[in-house]
């Protein structure tokens, strides 16, 4: 695993928004990019293995994990999930409701194991980029190299599966207002569409609910069937129609059973079940001896993070409080002083590609840049 500076294509920014891709700069900061290609890593063939088969085994013990949780329905008191949601989330998983997608955040440098640092199950972005863009930046620059990066093919396979369980052909995506929501939603709408779906778009915030016909509806009072959100699950369970979207018929993406592998809860979790396994960190509710770092079991986008290392203690902002899982601190690679993260896609059953982020600091937050990658 390398880092190697390279030179940005002439007008990068025009090529990448051609792709769809808008959120490749940092609002507020002139001239600071979010899409980064003054640099690319480097992999060989054997890391990119050993990071499929990492991806691979964290899908099933997470997966076995779930369902000792379901077993044990008590033990998800430790998740803050409310009581009356349980039920609901059981039958999810009883049901085997489908999943789309999820993300590994690894901790790796080519020469341990990877390690988990958690899993955006729920809600991840990042999405656009690691799928299309990055994969047309290899084109462009390295066409003879190859990237582990089967995303976009895999969503396509994902939403041709989806639809034989559909209600009706309609399939509505969702977000709140904001760009790099929007982005990651309306390229999922658009490999829905590639798949056969029809697909309409509708901001969370329009959403509507038809109290005589007991149905969520859009702003033209079309009964919604089944739609994707990309609105976590904690925030909806606690939204004004919580009860509504337990009772309606209306299916959600991510499917409710997902709300536990998205919760930082899991890592303590998986460690039980499976102390010492070569790709997990040891954690747990309780402060652990030794480098750790806490985190809220349901903060976001590097919010609200402490690491104590030593004699060095980095503590980010944020709006988020505990309940708090403490993880031990894995030191993240560093080049030249880029903290490099690992976001490694789960699509479908299918680990199927990396995306990059690099920080200065030792937290990956919202801004923190998106670096290609190629592998020989």
């Amino acid at each position: 695993m390398k880092r190697i500076p390279t030179t940005p294509r002439p007008n990068w920014q025009k090529t990448v928004e051609s792709q769809g891709f808008h959120f490749h700069t940092v609002e507020g900061e002139e001239g600071q990019p979010y899409w980064n290609e003054s640099a690319y890593y480097q992999f060989t063939s054997r890391e990119v293995d050993q990071l499929e088969a990492a991806t691979y085994e964290l899908d099933k013990i997470c997966l076995q994990a779930v369902q000792h949780l379901m077993d044990h329905p008590e033990k998800l008191s430790q998740f803050n999930i409310p009581p009356d949601w349980i039920p609901h989330i059981q039958a999810s998983w009883e049901s085997d409701e489908i999943t789309i997608y999820g993300r590994f955040d690894l901790a790796y440098d080519g020469m341990g194991e990877p390690k988990l640092l958690e899993y955006n199950a729920d809600t991840p972005t990042g999405l656009l980029e690691a799928a299309v863009v990055q994969w047309y930046w290899l084109k462009d620059q390295h066409p003879d190299a190859d990237q582990f990066n089967s995303i976009h093919e895999k969503l396509i396979e994902a939403w041709k599966r989806y639809k034989t369980v559909t209600q009706g052909s309609m399939m509505y995506f969702s977000s709140l207002d904001n760009l790099e929501d929007f982005m990651t939603v309306s390229y999922l709408q658009d490999t829905a569409v590639q798949a056969g779906l029809d697909a309409r778009y509708i901001q969370c915030e329009d959403i509507g609910w038809h109290n005589a016909r007991r149905v969520f509806t859009d702003l033209d009072e079309n009964q919604i069937n089944q739609i994707f959100k990309l609105y976590p699950w904690e925030w909806l369970q606690r939204d004004q129609f919580a009860g509504q979207v337990k009772t309606s018929s209306t299916k959600w993406l991510e499917a409710p059973w997902k709300m536990v592998l998205s919760n930082k809860a899991i890592l303590v979790t998986l460690w039980e079940l499976f102390p010492g396994h070569p790709n997990l960190l040891p954690a747990s509710f309780n402060p652990i001896a030794g480098p750790s770092v806490r985190k809220p079991i349901h903060a976001r986008e590097g919010a609200n993070i402490l690491i104590q290392a030593g004699d060095q203690t980095v503590e980010t902002s944020g709006k988020y409080a505990g309940p708090y899982v403490y993880q031990q601190y894995q030191k993240l690679p560093s080049f030249d002083g880029n903290h490099a993260v690992i976001g490694s896609w789960m699509v479908n059953g299918y680990a199927c590609g990396i995306g990059l982020r690099e920080d200065n600091s030792l937290v990956t937050g919202n801004l923190s840049r998106f670096v290609p990658h190629l592998f020989s």
